[in-house]
């Protein structure tokens, strides 16, 4: 009897399945989040999180301290503290100065920063 090898990737599978089920594995988007002051940094997930406002409820009830509201002209006006951002780049930007979709796909990781050393991201603190 003459038996043929079995071909890799046979049968093929139509590429836009392909990419649908890789986008539905159901893995997060975990980034650590740090805060100045604290010794220790925590992990969390963004898609967990519907939105920026969710998200710095979790980051408040984590870290024991009010944000504040979050406003383009002012920045985080009534905290000491103000979350930041890394992105994809390299560069330190404010929570909340883009779209959530935006910041879910660009965060590498989070700070939460003293209000003192966040003046000049994005606008004024």
């Amino acid at each position: 009897m003459y038996y043929r090898a079995k071909i890799v990737g046979w049968p093929p599978i139509r590429s836009y399945r392909k990419n649908s089920l890789q986008e539905n594995d159901g893995a997060g988007i975990y980034v650590k989040v740090s805060m100045d002051g604290a010794p220790y940094l925590r992990k969390i997930d963004l898609k967990v999180y519907g939105g920026y406002t969710q998200l710095l409820k979790a980051l408040e009830n984590m870290f024991k301290l009010t944000i504040g509201e979050y406003s383009e002209k002012e920045g985080y006006k009534g905290s000491d503290y103000a979350p930041t951002y890394e992105d994809k780049d390299g560069d330190w930007m404010l929570v909340g100065d883009v779209p959530w979709d935006m910041f879910v796909t660009s965060c590498k990781r989070l700070r939460i920063m003293k209000g003192s050393e966040a003046r000049g991201l994005g606008c004024a603190v």
